[in-house]
């Protein structure tokens, strides 16, 4: 037992701006599994206090990847410096930024693997669209979508940062029976929010994710909980999200059973972590497939010109 990978704090500055994170490492990993929380939450939404077989890092770690879950910029230790992630290309540099300084010289496999869950989702779709997202190995989006319930769109009215109106709890946290007492307790909750998250959710569907969408070129897993209650997730609410997608060579639908909104802290977390990994792994898989060809082929006119 002592010698499972142990998930570990760990604290990188970019531009100035102090970045945490929690960090489990695998030795060799076969890639490096970047997790990004949504709002209200920390990161240690991806490491389930007192319930390890439902943390994503100690499971990914486990399964042979490094697994990087970041504190998302305005979240844990950059939390005072507002100024530094106003803008969405602010936001993607730390990130990027606080990456490459956690990994440093470290083994990263293949390559990495971004997943972002709810407001998260809007950080791992910037990091995906930017010029740097192309040589990522896939992606994952949970927890988000294009249309809100109409009961969601009605209690979101009047959700600021700072006030939680009546019916927010349910949105998130049910069905109740589907998570550990201690989490529902406020275990993962955030003390404060970043000032600019209230306009980037107001953005979120109706700008930004139609926008950014079409701009990704890696493979995309996109997860949706048998009882999300955020966002509409009939059939054709799907279809519209597969769309906007235009530009990834697959795009594939999970539809997670028993899970809520919060869908790595519940009961059901350990089958949908493996359904990740197994998705990263088709990743990985993917990527070695092609670049031993692409060296042979380079090998073959280094040949060629040699003859």
């Amino acid at each position: 037992m002592s010698d499972r990978p142990t998930p570990r704090p760990r604290l990188v500055i970019v531009d100035g701006v102090p970045m945490s994170a929690i960090v489990c490492e695998a030795p060799d990993p076969k890639a490096v599994l970047v997790a990004i929380h949504g709002g209200g939450t920390t990161a240690v939404y991806f490491d389930c206090p007192g319930h390890p077989s439902y943390s994503l890092l100690r499971t990914g770690a486990a399964a042979g990847f490094t697994v990087v879950a970041l504190d998302r910029p305005g979240y844990g230790s950059s939390a005072p410096y507002p100024e530094a992630m106003v803008s969405g290309d602010q936001r993607v540099n730390l990130a990027y930024g606080a990456i490459e300084r956690i990994i440093g010289e470290r083994p990263t496999g293949a390559g990495l693997f971004v997943m972002g869950h709810s407001g998260g989702c809007e950080l791992t779709l910037r990091m995906a669209a930017d010029e740097r997202g192309a040589d990522l190995l896939g992606i994952e989006l949970a927890g988000t979508g294009r249309h809100y319930h109409p009961a969601a769109r009605e209690i979101l009215k009047t959700a600021t940062r700072e006030r939680r109106p009546a019916g927010m709890r349910d949105l998130l946290w049910s069905p109740e029976d589907r998570y550990p007492p201690e989490v529902l307790g406020g275990a993962t909750v955030s003390p404060s929010a970043p000032s600019y998250e209230d306009q980037m959710v107001s953005d979120w569907a109706r700008q930004t994710f139609p926008s950014l969408a079409p701009a990704v070129r890696v493979p995309v897993h996109f997860s949706i909980a048998e009882h999300e209650k955020v966002w509409q997730t009939d059939d054709s609410a799907v279809q519209e999200i597969t769309a906007m997608f235009s530009g990834v060579p697959s795009f594939t639908v999970h539809r997670q059973p028993d899970a809520g909104h919060n869908i790595s802290l519940g009961h059901s977390a350990p089958e949908y972590h493996a359904e990740v990994l197994a998705f990263v792994d088709e990743c990985v898989a993917a990527s070695s497939s092609v670049k031993p060809t692409s060296r042979s082929a380079d090998e073959d006119e280094n040949e060629k010109a040699a003859g």
